[in-house]
């Protein structure tokens, strides 16, 4: 079929079908009626001369030709996207960024001065989310996630490994190469919401009894912040306490250990310009802010 006969509302329809797997989600994203997207499909049927669906309308299921038809559609619509997005953003140039809470707190926020002056040209507006990310549904240009991977269908650019282990503040325990497991286990324990079996695990991989009770706190922020104050003492991963430890706010008697997951950037498989600058200098960063451990 020439470019100039391409039905591509047609072909935008199907797209959002496939991704969103309902007709009604694909109507909402696309901003018209239900029967709108079915008119469209059935109508993008007719001019390929193949069935794209099968079933009860309540239930779809996509036929081979319509498995066959969607990666490259959507990989085209991407790539036009992109390139729409960046003739519009050729002045503002704003980066939308979803990042870890606590990791942008912690480690990011103070060094973006950094990113700034290397690119005052290019706004960062933050979001925090942990969420799986979908770049087609999300719209952001970079995530920041941790996780033992594999990220697939998206460009990942390496920066830490998670390494944790216990920290505590000097005001509870005088800080020394001798201190015993015993000291630290007579102390508060604090625990997260966001990683609940991070003092089993922990235990379990050096072979100390697992202690029990302790005090729980929703956010990872909120007990690292209780570390840091002398409320207890906390498994904690060693890239989002580094700037404490620099300073002695905190110490970590036993060091830090690999957890299995890393910290990892994330970009669209046809990134804007914004992002590409974003993560090779997220790249940069961490490679210059290496953990002295």
């Amino acid at each position: 079929m020439k470019r100039g006969m391409l039905p591509l509302n047609a072909l935008r329809a199907f797209e959002a079908t496939m991704r969103h797997g309902q007709m009604k989600l694909a109507a909402e994203e696309l901003g018209v009626t239900y029967g709108a997207v079915s008119r469209q499909v059935r109508g993008l049927e007719e001019v390929l001369g193949v069935s794209l669906f099968v079933g009860p309308r309540n239930r779809l299921t996509p036929s081979q030709a319509a498995r066959d038809l969607q990666p490259a559609l959507q990989d085209a619509l991407d790539r036009i996207e992109t390139a729409v997005l960046r003739v519009q953003r050729r002045d503002k140039r704003t980066l939308d960024l979803s990042c870890l809470s606590t990791f942008a707190m912690r480690w990011l926020i103070p060094r973006l001065f950094n990113f700034r002056e290397v690119h005052p040209c290019i706004d960062v507006r933050m979001t925090a989310d942990d969420a799986p990310v979908d770049f087609a549904r999300d719209r952001f240009d970079v995530a920041v996630r941790v996780g033992p991977g594999p990220w697939d269908g998206v460009n990942v650019t390496e920066l830490f490994a998670d390494e944790v282990g216990p920290v505590l503040s000097p005001t509870l325990l005088e800080p020394s190469g001798s201190v015993m497991w015993e000291n630290l286990a007579a102390l508060p324990l604090l625990h997260t919401r966001t990683r609940p079996a991070a003092w089993a695990e922990w235990c379990s991989a050096t072979g100390n009894p697992i202690p029990s009770g302790g005090q729980e706190f929703e956010h990872f922020y909120f007990m690292l912040e209780a570390a840091t104050a002398g409320l207890g003492v906390a498994i904690a991963p060693e890239v989002l306490v580094r700037d404490d430890l620099a300073a002695g706010r905190l110490f970590a008697p036993f060091g830090f250990r690999p957890s299995g997951q890393r910290y990892v950037a994330l970009t669209p498989v046809h990134p804007s310009d914004e992002a590409v600058a974003f993560a090779d200098w997220l790249g940069l960063q961490s490679k210059s802010d290496a953990s002295p451990c």
